[in-house]
């Protein structure tokens, strides 16, 4: 059965990430839109794509199965951040748009997201409806227009957005406090679609910019394409080594970010968030809460009380944190995964715009990001985390899916427990402020548990106390 997860459809190319699978999916969507009769019909539909094998194939077959449904495709000229297309999509006026992309997954997947209400990720209510028909659709149903002849007909028109959305993002920072700084930068793409335009807008600001990873290459330089500890080493090397103010990183498609200090040290994306929520509230005066997903850092929560504002849980997936930001109207949303939203910004996340503030905050604060953290820390506290994925079988899963979800058992922790969450996943909650969550992804075949602790020692022992529990080590060993 072909399934949507919490960031689209993603699977293995060749296995389901096929062109009948592609084309049945262009087809439903189609139909969707076609069917919501209490809606005008939408003027058209954009697509973009980024720089995964077959992607920009994929991209023109939707378009073919798209335009010949009704709808006029805008399809972008070139290889495109997810951030730009959820942007185009919003400034054309228009309501649904979709990204060839699988992200941050690993160079044997590809996959799609669709957007809506002017560039959102689609809710869960839609994609489940989306999913349904599309394992009902039979092949014969799938209607189809020859490109050239789509585009010769206006169906198909190619647009560049390009140079609105950076003039957008620069209209949106702070760029003569930037100017000021002559930050030196150096940008790791991670051989994903962020360089065009990320270069464009710190050039712009007259930052020194340097580009490592950036030529195509499909399997990402035999790394995954998700920026981390463990993949941004030669970034780490380099910023220390040739003085370098600030590291960037970015995924596949750009909407994730990974920094990387001016001293070497990986900024987890926790931190990002918090320094962030932190220099909007007490640097540039803006008042307002947090979104944050359930597996994300309860610093933003401390935070928030600080200063007569809430910080909002919610289950994992952007399209949560956007609802939540737009419901509570609060000022910046997140996760521990690397993807942030400002109020005003983009309905979703967008790894380039959190770029350029970031380099606004270094440039405004006048400190580097080791000292503004260490501020944060000395006024809150400082939180670790232990993060481990697994892998395994069908079977297994459902072993573990019935010991946690079904029977509800959990290790006997030696920490007093305050309470028990199944929002997204099971999450314990404990007296001292900690918490640990195990959950199956949404977008890989793995069980994700994530701890946050006082202390690194105590944030690893409750890890491996559930890792020992679901007995997971031999799960690993497996492997």
């Amino acid at each position: 059965m072909l399934r949507f997860g919490t960031g689209g459809w993603r699977a293995i190319i060749g296995d389901e990430f096929t062109r009948d699978n592609i084309e049945s999916l262009a087809q439903t969507i189609a139909n969707y839109i076609n069917n919501q009769a209490d809606t005008v019909k939408p003027a058209g539909f954009v697509i973009g794509y980024d720089r995964r094998f077959l992607s920009q194939r994929a991209a023109v077959w939707m378009s073919e199965i798209i335009a010949a449904n009704g709808l006029n495709v805008y399809l972008i000229n070139e290889v495109a951040p997810t951030p730009l297309i959820m942007y185009t999509i919003d400034s054309y006026g228009l309501t649904y748009g979709l990204a060839v992309t699988a992200s941050h997954n690993s160079s044997d997947y590809n996959g799609v997201k669709f957007f809506v209400d002017g560039g959102k990720d689609a809710p869960q209510e839609i994609t489940d409806q989306i999913e349904t028909e599309w394992n009902r659709l039979m092949p014969d149903e799938i209607k189809r227009v020859e490109y050239e002849a789509a585009k010769s007909l206006g169906k198909i028109q190619i647009i560049d957005p390009f140079n609105n959305y950076i003039d957008n993002i620069l209209g949106s920072i702070e760029l003569e406090k930037i100017k000021e700084r002559r930050l030196k930068v150096l940008i790791d793409p991670m051989h994903g679609v962020s360089r065009t335009c990320l270069a464009a807008v710190l050039v712009s600001a007259r930052c020194q910019v340097d580009v490592i990873n950036d030529r195509h290459d499909p399997l990402f330089g035999g790394r995954l394409p998700s920026p981390s500890a463990n993949t941004l080493n030669k970034l780490k090397d380099m910023v220390v080594e040739r003085g370098y103010d600030l590291g960037i990183a970015t995924d596949g498609d750009a909407d994730r970010l990974g920094i990387i200090d001016e001293l070497g040290n990986f900024i987890h994306p926790n931190d990002i968030l918090v320094l962030l929520y932190y220099y909007l509230l007490e640097y540039k005066q803006i008042k307002g809460s947090v979104v944050r997903n359930i597996a994300t850092t309860h610093l933003l929560d401390r935070i928030a009380a600080d200063y007569g504002q809430a910080c909002y849980e919610v289950p994992v997936g952007f399209k949560h944190i956007s609802s939540a930001m737009e419901e509570y109207q609060a000022i910046i949303g997140g996760e521990s995964s690397g993807g942030l939203t400002i109020n005003g910004r983009i309905r979703g996340k967008d790894g380039i715009f959190a770029a350029a503030l970031m380099t606004e905050l270094i440039s405004v604060t006048g400190k580097n990001l080791s000292g503004l953290l260490e501020e944060i820390h000395n006024r809150y506290g400082q939180l670790w985390s232990e993060e481990r994925d697994y892998s395994f079988s069908e079977r297994r899963k459902k072993e573990l899916y019935r010991i946690l979800f079904e029977e509800k058992k959990l290790p006997a922790y030696l920490e007093s427990v305050k309470h028990i969450s199944y929002l997204d996943g099971v999450k314990v909650y404990f007296q001292n402020d900690g918490w640990i969550i195990a959950r199956f992804s949404g977008t890989e075949p793995v069980l994700r548990i994530f701890a946050e602790m006082e202390s690194k020692e105590e944030a690893i022992q409750v890890v491996e106390q559930m890792e020992t529990f679901l007995e997971l080590n031999q799960v690993k060993a497996a492997i």
